[in-house]
C-alpha cells in the first residue's frame, strides 16, 4: 500500500512538473509577443466609427501575425502582435485613464487610439508622460500636434485641410461655370478645435482667392445635440447659397434630418468629413443625395492596394468598408509594425525615432505614401466625394482621382 502511495505521489509530482513547464513555456511565449494597446470607442455616441477603426486594426494585426509577425532584429526573430483592447465608451475622461493604464500597468510597447478630436486630445497627454509611442487614427485637430509632444503621431491629415480642400473644390466649380462667383456661404460647425480648424482652412482659402465667396453666417453648435432648429433658422434667415457644416456622424444625421424637415435647400451642401457613411444613407435615404464631403480616404481610390484592402476587409468583417475610418487605423497599425521593424528593437524611444523617420510607400492613403511631419501629424491630400442617387458615391475632386463628375448646383426637389 505504501509503495502504491509513493508511486501515485511520484506520478502526481511528474504531472505537476510537466504542467509547470507548459505554463512557463506559454508564459515565455506570451512575454515574447509585442503588446500594443488599443483604446477606442465601440459603445457610446462614437461607437460606430470606433468599431470600424478597431476592425481596421484587427485586420492589420491578423495579416501581420499570419505572415509570422514583426521582425525584431535584437531578438533575432519575428514576434507576433498581442492586442490589449479597451473600450472608452466615447468618454474622454475614461479614454485618458485607459490609455494611462495601458502604458503604465500593462506595459505596452505602443498605443493606437483616440477616435475623434475630443477623445484624442484626452489621450494625447499620456504618451510623453510614459514615453510610449501613441498613434491616433481618428483625431486630426492641429491642437493635438502643436504642443511639442515627442511620442504623439497621427494618421489623419490636419482638419484645416478639409476646409482648404472644400474651398478649392467649390472654387473649381466656379471656374468651370457650374457655380457663380460671389455666392453667399453659411457655415455651422461643432464647437471644438475640429470645427475651428475647418473654418480656418476654408477662410484661409477665401483670403487667397478674394471675390469667390462671401461668408454671411458663422455659427457653432455643441456636440451631441438633438435640436438644431434654432441654428437652422439662422441659416434660413442668412439667405445663403451654400451650406457648410463640420459635424460628427450622429450630429450630421440629426442636423440633416431637421434641415430636410425645415424645407431648406442650397446650391451645395457639406458636413465636412461626413457624407457617404452607410448609416446616414440608411437613416435619411435620398435626403443625403448630392451632399459632398472632404475625406481622408475613399474605397474608390484607383490604387490596386485599395482594391485588395476593400476585399480583405469584407472577407474579414462580413461587411463593406464604410467611409475612411478603417483605412486610417489599418495604416496606423502597419506604420507601427514597420517602425518596430526599422528600429530593430522594442525600445520605445527608438521606435519613436523610427516613426519620425517613417516613409511608408504603397500606402492606402491619397498619394500612396504615409510619413509623419515634424509635429507628428501625417500630411497628405484630401479627396472630395459626392453622394449620388441610388446609393452611389463618386470621387469628384481632384480630377486625377475622380470617378465621376460633380453635380452642381444641387437639383431642386
Amino acid at each position: 500500500m505504501s509503495n502504491l502511495w509513493f508511486r501515485l505521489r511520484a506520478v502526481n509530482l511528474a504531472v505537476l512538473f510537466l504542467f509547470a513547464m507548459i505554463v512557463g513555456a506559454l508564459s515565455a511565449a506570451a512575454q515574447e509577443a509585442i503588446s500594443v494597446g488599443v483604446v477606442l470607442p465601440i459603445t457610446g455616441r462614437e461607437g460606430k466609427p470606433g468599431t470600424y477603426q478597431k476592425e481596421g486594426i484587427d485586420l492589420a494585426i491578423k495579416q501581420i501575425n499570419d505572415a509570422g509577425g514583426v521582425m525584431v532584429k535584437d531578438k533575432g526573430k519575428k514576434l507576433k502582435i498581442k492586442e490589449v483592447f479597451y473600450d472608452d465608451g466615447s468618454d474622454s475622461g475614461k479614454s485618458a485613464s485607459l490609455t494611462e493604464r495601458a502604458m503604465s500597468s500593462d506595459g505596452v510597447t505602443a498605443v493606437i487610439g483616440g477616435y475623434s478630436t475630443a477623445l484624442g486630445e484626452a489621450e494625447s497627454v499620456m504618451p510623453d508622460r510614459y514615453q510610449t509611442p501613441w498613434i491616433t487614427p481618428g483625431a486630426g485637430a492641429t491642437s493635438i500636434f502643436s504642443r511639442g509632444y515627442q511620442y504623439t503621431f497621427g494618421t489623419l491629415s490636419p482638419v484645416a485641410l478639409i476646409g482648404t480642400t472644400t474651398g478649392e473644390f467649390l472654387g473649381s466649380l466656379v471656374d468651370a461655370g457650374k457655380l457663380k462667383k460671389g455666392l453667399k456661404v453659411a457655415i455651422v460647425v461643432e464647437n471644438t478645435d475640429h470645427g475651428v480648424d475647418y473654418v480656418n482652412g476654408f477662410k484661409g482659402w477665401m483670403d487667397k482667392h478674394p471675390g469667390y465667396f462671401n461668408v454671411v453666417l458663422n455659427e457653432k453648435f455643441e456636440l451631441g445635440g438633438t435640436d438644431f432648429s434654432g441654428i437652422l433658422q439662422k441659416v434660413k434667415s442668412a439667405k445663403a447659397d451654400i451650406f457648410l457644416s463640420d459635424a460628427h456622424l450622429q450630429d450630421y444625421i440629426t442636423m440633416e434630418r431637421q434641415y430636410l424637415q425645415a424645407g431648406l435647400h442650397h446650391q451645395m451642401v457639406s458636413y465636412g468629413a461626413r457624407g457617404p457613411e452607410a448609416d446616414a444613407r440608411k437613416a435619411l435615404g435620398s435626403g443625403t443625395d448630392y451632399i459632398f464631403a472632404g475625406i481622408w480616404w475613399s474605397s474608390k481610390l484607383p490604387y490596386p492596394q485599395v482594391k485588395k484592402f476593400v476585399e480583405d476587409y469584407k472577407n474579414f468583417t462580413g461587411h463593406d468598408v464604410d467611409s475612411w475610418y478603417a483605412a486610417t487605423s489599418y495604416e496606423a497599425m502597419r506604420a507601427l509594425a514597420k517602425a518596430i521593424e526599422d528600429a530593430g528593437t522594442l525600445n520605445k524611444a527608438k521606435i519613436r525615432d523610427a516613426l519620425k523617420a517613417l516613409d511608408m510607400k504603397n500606402s492606402l492613403l491619397p498619394g500612396q505614401e504615409l510619413k509623419f511631419s515634424s509635429d507628428g501629424q501625417a500630411k497628405y491630400p484630401f479627396v472630395i466625394t459626392q453622394n449620388k442617387p441610388g446609393d452611389k458615391v463618386d470621387i469628384v475632386f481632384p480630377k486625377d482621382a475622380a470617378t465621376g463628375p460633380a453635380v452642381a448646383p444641387i437639383p431642386a426637389k
